[in-house]
């Protein structure tokens, strides 16, 4: 028989905050606990008022005396003693957020936590090739199509749309007012000189054409110009 340890257990002993009668409770650790009982027989004060509030005193008493001085100092709750209390999260019982889509995560603000420590701390790799994503700098993406386009004939584009619907006539009487003549559109190369019609129920891919160009040594300084250039019109998202 596997032996049970006081470590699995949070131990509440003597609790006498507001309809509380100085009760002891034991609650396992690791699963869903659900307190239930009668209005005003001191369910949230055993939740928030007792066991969230002695783990939140806890976590501030950790700070540095610098840090405390602007957190203030906290009440012990009225207890005489919390046994396997590990840092706790609360959630208020209201409806704090209209998203249908909200979670645990968002609710509490640790889901903007866990998107910088991904971006920071993990490796990407894309879904379609496996391969690992990385950054590069603008001289190593030009060392690059040097390296891998040498005299072969390129387009520079920058997408602007992507697997997106819609017809976008206002989209393309904007690009040409940019300055720009040509714009590849699901794989197709389009002159906006003519009057183009997309289907606004199909999903479309649309990128600017921001140069074409024979690569070799000699190009280098317009390759650079037409990948600032890209960059910069890439970055626009068209509503």
């Amino acid at each position: 028989m596997e032996k049970i340890s006081e470590s699995d257990f949070l131990e509440v002993v003597g609790a006498r905050v507001h309809n509380l009668k100085n009760i002891d409770v034991t609650i396992p650790r690791n699963q869903l606990v659900v307190i239930t009982g009668l209005s005003g027989s001191g369910k949230s004060s055993l939740a928030f008022d007792t066991i969230y509030a002695e783990g939140q005193r806890r976590y501030i008493e950790s700070f540095s005396a610098y840090a405390r001085q602007f957190l203030g100092n906290m009440e012990r709750p009225d207890v005489d003693k919390i046994t396997g209390l590990s840092p706790v999260i609360s959630i208020e019982q209201k409806t704090v957020n209209k998203n249908p889509r909200s979670t645990v995560g968002t609710i509490t603000e640790i889901y903007d936590f866990l998107r910088l420590l991904y971006a920071r701390a993990s490796e990407a790799f894309s879904y379609v090739t496996g391969e690992k994503m990385v950054r590069y700098s603008d001289d190593q993406i030009i060392d690059l199509i040097l390296e891998k386009f040498y005299d072969k004939k390129v387009l520079i584009l920058a997408p602007v749309v992507k697997g997106r619907k819609g017809h976008y006539r206002e989209l393309f009487e904007q690009i040409k007012k940019w300055g720009f003549l040509r714009v590849r559109i699901d794989g197709e190369v389009v002159e906006l000189t003519k009057r183009i019609q997309l289907d606004r129920y199909k999903v479309h891919d649309i990128e600017i054409v921001i140069d074409r160009l024979e690569v070799n040594a000699d190009s280098r300084p317009r390759i650079s110009e037409s990948l600032q250039l890209a960059m910069k019109q890439g970055s626009r998202i068209f509503e």
